[in-house]
């Protein structure tokens, strides 16, 4: 499973960060990055939940 953010629209609330920190941050231009190749099963729920809630609705998941 693999997470990407769109960065165009991220506006850099930190929601995702809040959520998921295991696969996103916040760089230092204050918008939010995946910074992990591979979502760890662990992980899968809280992924989604930011992906879910994102407010710009840029964070996408695939398999």
């Amino acid at each position: 499973m693999k997470a990407v953010i769109a960065k165009k629209g991220c506006i850099g609330c930190g929601l995702c960060t809040d959520i998921c920190p295991s696969v996103f941050r916040m760089t230092n231009k204050a918008y939010a990055e995946v910074y992990v190749d591979e979502i760890a099963v662990k992980d899968k729920k809280n992924a989604n939940e930011a992906k879910e809630n994102c407010p710009s609705s840029v964070i996408s998941i695939s398999e």
